[in-house]
């Protein structure tokens, strides 16, 4: 399934793997392991925030008005895709930087789901206050 064809001097990897990680030497296949790991959660984490959006849009028509709830699905939407297209572009860094072994970047998905996240969070603890009873 791969077009990705084998280059001399490449440690093995193919041309497009070296044209992505950009040359230095290979890492600890378990940092490399453990690198692929942390995609995936990123990617599981992202997949959630994709069902929550699509939940909440479905399913909570009784309990939130159509604004709050466009609200919150396209706020949990919008998180989905940035932490989904972020972690292919922190997985790639990450790489590039074991590869060259310069200090790992930082994680700026991180921030961003904390404060998405607690934005969400924000919107319904007003909502639970501001519901009569």
């Amino acid at each position: 399934m791969t077009n990705d064809t084998k280059t001399p001097g490449s440690g093995g990897r193919g041309s497009l793997s070296a044209r992505i990680l950009r040359g230095g030497s290979e890492p600890d296949p378990r940092f490399t392991l453990a690198n692929e790991r942390t995609f995936l959660a990123w990617i599981r984490t992202s997949l959630a925030m994709l069902a929550g959006a699509v939940a909440i849009e479905a399913f909570m028509a009784d309990f939130f008005g159509p604004e709050l709830r466009k609200s919150i699905s396209v706020l949990l939407l919008a998180l989905a895709l940035l932490i989904g297209g972020g972690s292919f572009f922190r997985w790639v860094n990450v790489e590039r930087a074991m590869r060259s072994k310069t200090p790992l970047p930082l994680p700026w998905i991180a921030p961003l789901l904390a404060v998405g996240a607690a934005l969400v969070a924000v919107i319904m603890v007003i909502f639970v206050l501001a519901r009569p009873n």
